[in-house]
């Protein structure tokens, strides 16, 4: 059923991400890995004079993503070409007086990570940071496993706090 009711969408060109599969077909047709039933996101790249504005194609690319439930993240290559020569702080001081707050490829990664329902969490030692990636969801034993196995099976507990609240409070 679940092939057929696949099969009746792609011949009428709708994306089978579009399609309201129940939570049984979805396990039955998981393992074909359709393309269209992954999710989206479109990128869209301007002229660097066109960075604050929305071009009627912007405009159209934004309208088809909405009834696909799809992002548009709008960037400008040669924007971005010149942000990667610059350290963080002059990065930081272009991006201001672009009147941009992040680059498209920070909007990238951030929409990404946000559609692949990732999250990030980090170590800190003396000699070492290290940025960690999970799936949303997961539970402080098995994000502890992805630093070392023998981590999940002697968990004990997890201590978690905001950046901004170490940032403020110093520990």
């Amino acid at each position: 059923n679940a092939l057929t009711k696949a099969k009746e969408a792609l011949e009428k060109d709708i994306p089978l991400r579009l399609v309201d599969f129940t939570k049984d077909e979805m396990f039955a047709i998981k393992g074909f890995n359709f393309l269209t039933l992954k999710p989206h996101i479109y990128l869209a790249n301007i002229s660097e004079n066109e960075i604050k504005l929305e071009n009627d194609y912007v405009k159209k690319l934004k309208e088809y993503a909405k009834g696909e439930n799809s992002k548009v993240i709008v960037v400008s290559a040669k924007i971005e070409s010149e942000l990667s020569e610059l350290d963080e702080e002059s990065k930081q001081e272009f991006l201001r007086d672009l009147g941009i707050q992040n680059s498209g490829l920070d909007q990238l990664i951030h929409n990404t990570y946000h559609l692949l329902g990732l999250k990030t969490f980090f170590t800190v030692g003396k000699d070492e940071v290290r940025a960690w990636t999970f799936k949303d969801g997961m539970k402080a034993p098995e994000c502890a496993g992805l630093i070392h196995t023998d981590f999940e099976r002697g968990f004990i507990k997890a201590e978690v706090m905001s950046y901004d609240d170490l940032v403020n409070y110093g520990s």
